[in-house]
């Protein structure tokens, strides 16, 4: 699925396999369907701790020191594979916010770069999840129990994975077209009055090609639209940091007061990180009904079939949005109760599901 279906590696493609130590036995099984598929595998495996340390004792300009080897990559590579498996989830969780900020920043160029070539199309990539026991915890599972529930998110249960993968990309395209033919969006739910204009942006359809496992149709709103507030359901999860109830307003597109029930300093200081860290990024809709429940885990949280998650940050350049940011914070609000959404003031979607025969 991830060599195949996922990055369509061809001959002669340059890709790199970036994980960590526990996922050793998925990462021989991608070099060799590498091999088979006549590219050339280029491992690049960390050990867990490493960016602890460094920002934990690396001086100012350690921590903005960017490694030349990942800028080399990141501009010849055909294709990039990455596979996390932490053993610990709450590594960062004691890093000061401040010194976290200073190396999100040093790293926004590249960022920015590898976002460049995947939209220009010089760059396919996909990103995925090895269960570990840590992942497992987060989620209240046991590693059995998590990896069937990873397993099932990704269809890998299926006796034809990719077909499924193909008839679920056909319901993700009409959603995105459906939502290409609106101009303006406005979600009602508990807590949450928001509205944002979409018109002209493209809603970008994700089907396993670069998240896997996927499930979600999104876009960037225009820079200034946003409006009115937001209540994100579950913990705001980044850097390993939880955050609890995010409140968000917005004037003009920009945020303009926030809350928090814990974790509040945190939330400061990355909203501060920038400029852009202050309006939004992505807005999409979560659409894998095979994701049902919140797991901490991103990857997965944001494809759960019946919530939207809004990014602050950077936009993908994909979508048209402008917005640039050293931060892409992804942030979910659960719709599948008492919730509204209206497009071009009609209503179009109820308790997690639209009501145009879309599903």
């Amino acid at each position: 699925m991830l060599v195949g279906y996922s990055a369509g590696v061809r001959e002669g493609d340059l890709v790199t396999l970036e994980t960590w130590t526990p996922a050793a036995p998925i990462a021989r099984e991608l070099y060799r369907a590498v091999l088979r598929a006549g590219g050339h595998p280029l491992p690049r495996i960390s050990i867990e701790g490493i960016t602890e340390t460094l920002l934990k004792h690396g001086g100012d300009d350690q921590l903005e020191w960017v490694n030349p080897t990942r800028e080399d990559d990141i501009e010849t590579v055909d294709v990039r594979i990455v596979v996390e498996a932490y053993v610990n989830t709450k590594r960062l969780s004691t890093v000061d916010p401040v010194r976290l900020a200073r190396w999100e920043r040093a790293t926004e160029r590249l960022r920015n770069r590898y976002l460049e070539r995947a939209a220009n199309g010089e760059l396919r990539w996909v990103l995925t999840q090895f269960p570990t026991d840590a992942a497992a915890q987060d989620a209240e599972m046991s590693l059995t129990q998590y990896e069937d529930f990873v397993y099932g998110a990704g269809f890998l249960d299926d006796p034809d994975p990719v077909a499924r993968w193909q008839e679920f990309g056909e319901r993700i395209d009409a959603v995105a077209d459906f939502l290409a033919t609106k101009n303006e969006l406005h979600v009602v739910a508990d807590g949450t009055d928001l509205k944002l204009a979409v018109g002209g942006r493209h809603w970008l359809r994700a089907k396993g090609q670069e998240n896997f496992p996927d499930g979600e149709v999104f876009t960037a709103p225009i820079e200034t639209s946003v409006e009115g507030e937001i209540r994100f359901t579950y913990p705001a999860v980044f850097r390993a940091r939880e955050v609890d109830d995010v409140r968000l307003r917005f004037e003009r597109g920009e945020v303009v007061d926030f809350s928090a029930a814990r974790g509040y300093d945190f939330l400061e200081q990355m909203i501060g990180l920038d400029e852009g860290a202050r309006r939004v990024g992505e807005f999409a809709f979560g659409l894998n009904e095979a994701v049902p429940l919140f797991t901490k885990n991103i990857l997965y949280d944001e494809k759960i079939g019946g919530t939207v998650h809004l990014a602050l940050g950077t936009a993908y350049p994909e979508s048209g949005g402008l917005n640039r940011s050293a931060l892409h914070w992804d942030m979910i609000c659960d719709l599948r109760a008492g919730s509204e959404v209206y497009a071009d003031g009609e209503l179009v979607y109820r308790d997690g599901r639209f009501l145009n025969g879309l599903g």
